[in-house]
């Protein structure tokens, strides 16, 4: 799934993404550190791979969008 870094704090590692509909969705360290990135602007795609139904989404996993 696609989606735009809206947020994202360096110091934890953590921040959230709102999908193309414009909900925002968070997402914690252990997903940013699974895609392996080293740092996340507001703006960037990226792709992320989530858990659960609407109302228990989690994104597990956050990596930059390439074409």
């Amino acid at each position: 799934m696609q989606a735009t870094a809206y947020t994202y704090d360096a110091g934890t590692r953590s921040g959230s993404v709102l999908l193309d509909d414009g909900t925002p969705v968070p997402f914690d360290a252990a997903a940013f550190d699974a895609g392996g990135l080293r740092l996340l602007r507001p703006g960037q795609r990226v792709r992320i791979e989530v858990e659960g139904s609407e109302d228990s989404r989690r994104i597990v996993l956050v990596t930059l969008q390439t074409l």
